[in-house]
């Protein structure tokens, strides 16, 4: 059989990882990092797993994705993960970003110094109100929403970040897609309209919160079920949270126009 290139060997384990695990590399990976800023070389999975939030089995799994299986009685060296789990996640180089709205949110995003050192500079602002169009934030002019196609074309930005009133995400996301952009994080509340290629991922904060509420609501619920019945076999068991969703807004096709709403 012909031998398989590095990075041919990256793609198909990529593209063999299931959606919630990856959620969970990036939660490992920002464990390592730490660990690896205290000066720790290796770490067990029982470690690992303990300070991630998951079990030790299914982070053994998730790591077999991207061809890590530790050594016996050592652990898994965690340069050499982190290193793993940069290439599988695609951040052996960096992806520019664009900040689309610079209200509170956006400011605090364009002003935010974790991007940089994670692969990820912000390159671009934009917003519509005239007393900021031009004015630095976090070093960068911010520039009109008129401008998003050709400044994000020139500068290469790959990641757009809509933080606008939902009326105007839409229009946006048109933008920001004519731009080349081929990633979007949206904090607007609203469905987006994107071609197949571009991928998105919607935060919404007061989803978030409800899904909090919904957990705390029923472990009160369940410690007042048990207390009639402690001998019931749930009965203080944790709750596994692990991610199971892939955060998109319901995704699906469009009609056959060859767009995706999400």
């Amino acid at each position: 059989m012909p031998a398989v290139s590095g990075v041919e060997d990256t793609v198909v384990r990529a593209k063999q990882i299931p959606e919630a695990a990856v959620a969970r590399l990036a939660v490992y990976l920002r464990v390592l990092s730490g660990m690896a800023e205290q000066g720790a070389t290796t770490v067990s999975s029982e470690e690992l797993s303990a300070a991630a939030g998951v079990n030790s089995a299914k982070l053994r799994k998730d790591l077999s994705y991207v061809g890590s299986y530790g050594t016996r009685g050592v652990g898994y060296e965690v340069q050499v993960l982190v290193s793993q789990i940069e290439r599988i996640l695609g951040l052996t180089r960096q992806h520019r970003v664009a900040v689309v709205g610079i209200g509170n949110l956006g400011h605090a995003l364009a002003n935010y110094g974790g991007f940089p050192g994670r692969g990820f500079p912000v390159e671009a602002l934009f917003d519509t109100d005239p007393d900021l169009i031009g004015v630095p934030v976090g070093g960068i002019p911010v520039s009109h929403l008129e401008d998003i196609p050709p400044v994000c074309s020139e500068r290469e930005i790959s990641v757009g970040i809509i933080a606008t009133p939902p009326t105007a995400a839409q229009s946006v996301c048109d933008r920001l897609v004519a731009g080349g952009v081929q990633c979007i994080l949206n904090f607007a509340p609203v469905v987006l309209r994107v071609p197949a290629h571009v991928e998105v991922r919607k935060v919404d904060l007061a989803v978030e919160l409800q899904i909090l509420s919904f957990h705390v609501a029923r472990r009160a619920d369940d410690a007042l079920g048990n207390q009639g019945n402690p001998g019931l076999p749930d009965a203080g068991l944790p709750i596994d949270n692990g991610t199971k969703g892939d955060g998109r807004n319901g995704a699906g096709t469009d009609g056959g126009l060859g767009m995706v709403v999400r």
